[in-house]
């Protein structure tokens, strides 16, 4: 079940923070990382969950191992941070792993961040975006800390401030309807669905990967989940004050 849109009727204002979230994403990965062959940006300016629990800044040579067999996976070079490593938090929820990896979380933050900003209003919108960011990006820390992960494994990407904006709306418009492609068909669902799917399947992917000790690929689950509920736990208090279009008396039809 993939979305590729949603009803914005009743929107009212122009979510000219969602478009530069969208566009900031794309520039930091075609100029900065160079679609992904810049490793050494890329690896300086990720989150290190190793770096986040001591506060120092880690660079050296990093062996990957297959949690199953042992044996060597690959290895790749932890790069100075000229950055206190806290704002890896900050600046890993710009940067992307490949194509595939942008594709997908601006597909998401393009469909559900705009009403999101539309209720929430501009600066609030940046404020919960970035807050939900940062608490997935510890979310992942923790998780590598608890299931005993390997703790130099940089993370990046927007997936878990993405998950907070779904957990967001999945809140403010659980009834909005969302169109998405399922089994070659394109269907409308409420929100409560299509989001709901999503979670569930972060959930039973979390699991496999504590079943397998590994980390799934490389997909930072909990990030996915930590992000989410902080969004569905903050976002009341980020609209205090703020009344919903759809919902405001003018607007009823």
């Amino acid at each position: 079940m993939i979305p590729i849109g949603d009803d914005n009727t009743g929107r009212t204002t122009t979510p000219y923070l969602n478009y530069l979230l969208v566009a900031a994403n794309i520039l930091v990965f075609i100029f900065l990382q160079r679609l992904g062959a810049n490793e050494r940006f890329t690896y300086a300016f990720s989150t290190v969950p190793a770096e986040i629990v001591t506060g120092r800044d880690v660079a050296q040579p990093v062996t990957v191992k297959d949690p199953v067999s042992g044996e060597v996976a690959g290895t790749f070079e932890l790069e100075p941070t000229p950055i206190p490593v806290y704002l890896t938090l900050l600046t890993s929820m710009f940067m992307h792993g490949g194509l595939a990896h942008i594709f997908g979380n601006m597909l998401y933050l393009w469909i559900f961040g705009d009403n999101l900003e539309d209720h929430l209003g501009h600066g609030r919108y940046l404020a919960f975006y970035l807050v939900c960011g940062v608490l997935a990006g510890l979310a992942h820390v923790l998780v590598t800390v608890v299931l005993k992960q390997n703790p130099l494994l940089p993370a990046l990407g927007a997936s878990g401030a993405i998950s907070g904006v779904l957990g967001g709306y999945m809140v403010l418009h659980p009834k909005r309807r969302v169109r998405v492609l399922f089994f070659r068909t394109i269907q409308e669902v409420p929100a409560i669905v299509a989001i709901g799917v999503w979670f569930l399947f972060q959930l039973v992917s979390s699991l496999g990967m504590l079943g397998s000790g590994s980390q799934a690929g490389g997909v930072a689950y909990g990030a996915h989940i930590g992000g989410f509920i902080a969004g569905v736990a903050l976002i009341k208090l980020f609209a205090v004050g703020r009344v919903s279009p759809a919902t405001h008396p003018a607007m009823r039809r």
